[in-house]
């Protein structure tokens, strides 16, 4: 918007130090939903109600990674419970679908499910989470908690730089991909002056304010078993789709213990499938099994990578739905499995895995209030926008999360109705002896387990304050022996891992490499916080 200066030109490296709190700390990658958690810690609440005020803000302020039609995950920490929670709010795919049902239907026949249109759709999760959490452990009521969200759906409010890149690259991608009647209203929603919205110019969503005020007064029932729930269902039919009012209406929100492993006299907790957090795990104890002593050095990164190889190479074999599971996690997590796997790696890059990680867009946030509740908490559309559907007057965005399953009968996420898909995003927390250091997360589709080990490794192994464990360079493991890698990395370390069988790619897109938080509470509750520099995030404190 400005003559000036190009807001997404970045000439020179940023630095930032963490930042220190007593009160309380909310860290988004945008700053208005770290706004919109502040509000609600000043206005009486806690890190729970934190938490749903950011998340909501965020479907507002980044419908480009997420939205109302999300799945959430979240990993709490109650200080009057003394206790570690874990909530799975992913939804199953429709009764209606199966592979059966989309090749009838001149679906999925080169093998892979669709990508857009209400193939993918599975059952929205996100909205439920925020009433679950404001149910189970908010102060102020969801009306209270959702009003930052509504008032920027409503009132509008300045798109980011970061966002406003992109809003254009899908732009340009849905102008090209979705020509279907059932994709106009993304482009009426999203696009209603035929383009993106360019950095600074004011963005007002009103179907999106409607749809949260109705969520706000009938406490998210009216999403699943309401009037909402009706008319997606109704838009549904209308264009050929499998999702009904009766798969919404069975939604429910999962609370479940979290997994844990010892990393260097720490506890590094990840909830368990049909998340991917177990592959974090699963690397974490290999990497157990060797000394990092130096982090510059092709030995460590080469060691990183193996280790991540060989946790996917497990995992896209054995995670899906729990219900549909034949293995038992903890299997994966047992110390001498760690060992034995361990004994495998050799000096030399080697193929593990049969999977390819694609790209995809997802919203984290972290919260810890003065109290010492504290929660982590990702929520997702999948792909960017997910799905390309918006419901007609809703501003609902639904996800594809159905376009990970497989057509494959072999494959353990095999498509079926009533099914969890093998799931991307994951929550971290950290602990010690016990006790909750804090929450930690880093976004980005098959980069987020990747993420929670080179932050924790840089935190752990190598004693980088929050801010450097996540401003640090980062690689990604792509599929095969591809891996590619920020430039920040020495030409010593790139050629070093070349000469070892990786095959090294420089990418210059640093949203592809995730984006980070962090919040760890000092020994006199003192909280310091780490946000991510390589997208618009902030962290809001007192």
């Amino acid at each position: 918007m400005s003559t000036l200066f190009d807001p997404l030109k970045l000439s020179y490296p940023s630095r930032r130090y963490p930042i220190y709190a007593k009160g309380g700390m909310v860290n988004c990658s945008c700053p208005q939903a770290s706004a919109a958690g502040l509000e609600a810690l000043r206005r009486g609440g806690n890190a729970m109600d934190a938490a749903v005020a950011a998340a909501a803000a965020l479907t507002v302020t980044e419908p480009t990674a997420n939205g109302l039609g999300s799945d959430a995950f979240a990993i709490l920490w109650s200080e009057k419970d003394q206790k570690l929670y874990g909530l799975n709010s992913s939804g199953k795919s429709p009764a209606l679908i199966s592979p059966e049902q989309l090749d009838k239907d001149g679906l999925g026949r080169d093998g892979k499910m669709p990508r857009y249109g209400w193939a993918p759709v599975t059952v929205p999760g996100a909205v439920k989470a925020w009433a679950e959490l404001n149910r189970r452990f908010g102060r102020l009521k969801l009306e209270e908690v959702l009003k930052p969200a509504i008032r920027y759906a409503a009132e509008g409010y300045p798109c980011s730089p970061a966002i406003s890149s992109a809003w254009e690259k899908a732009f340009v991608l849905y102008q090209k991909e979705l020509k279907a009647p059932c994709f106009e209203e993304w482009f009426r929603t999203f696009a209603p002056k035929g383009r993106a919205p360019l950095p600074g110019e004011p963005v007002r969503l009103p179907d999106h304010a409607a749809t949260l005020e109705e969520i706000a007064q009938s406490r998210g029932e009216s999403f699943y078993s309401g009037r909402l729930a009706r008319q997606m269902d109704a838009e549904s039919r209308k264009y050929g789709g499998y999702l009904r009012y009766e798969d919404l209406a069975a939604h429910e929100a999962l609370w479940v213990k979290p997994l844990r492993v010892s990393y260097r006299g720490f506890e590094v907790c990840e909830l368990p499938p049909n998340g991917q957090g177990i592959v974090a795990l699963m690397a974490l104890n290999l990497l157990n099994q060797f000394r990092l002593t130096e982090k510059e050095s092709v030995e460590t990164y080469h060691r990183q990578i193996e280790a991540m190889k060989m946790a996917f190479a497990d995992a896209f074999h054995f995670v899906t739905d729990p219900a549909h599971m034949q293995a038992d996690p903890q299997d994966y997590l047992q110390e001498s499995y760690a060992r034995a796997r361990a004994a495998e790696m050799q000096d030399r890059a080697k193929v593990w895995s049969h999977g390819t990680p694609p790209k995809s867009g997802t919203v984290y946030l972290c919260c810890a209030d003065g109290e010492g509740n504290m929660v982590s908490y990702i929520q997702s559309n999948y792909m960017g926008f997910g799905s390309g559907i918006v419901v007609e007057g809703t501003g609902i965005a639904l996800q594809n999360r159905g376009a990970d399953f497989s057509l494959n009968p072999a494959d353990i996420n095999y498509l079926r109705p009533g099914k969890r898909s093998y799931h991307t995003i994951i929550p971290g927390f950290l602990m010690k002896d016990g006790k909750p250091l804090g929450p930690f997360g880093v976004m980005g589709g098959y980069m987020q387990p990747q993420g929670h080990v080179q932050v924790i490794s840089n935190l752990l192994d190598f004693h980088l304050n929050p801010q450097q464990a996540i401003d640090a360079p980062r690689w990604q493991w792509m599929r095969e022996g591809h891996v590619t890698m920020e430039p920040g990395f020495a030409p010593e370390i790139i050629e070093g891992l070349r000469q070892r069988g990786h095959q090294i790619e420089i990418s210059e897109n640093t949203a592809s490499f995730g984006r980070g938080q962090m919040i760890l509470r000092q020994p006199e509750g003192v909280l310091v916080g780490g946000t991510e520099s390589r997208t618009d995030s902030n962290i809001a404190c007192f």
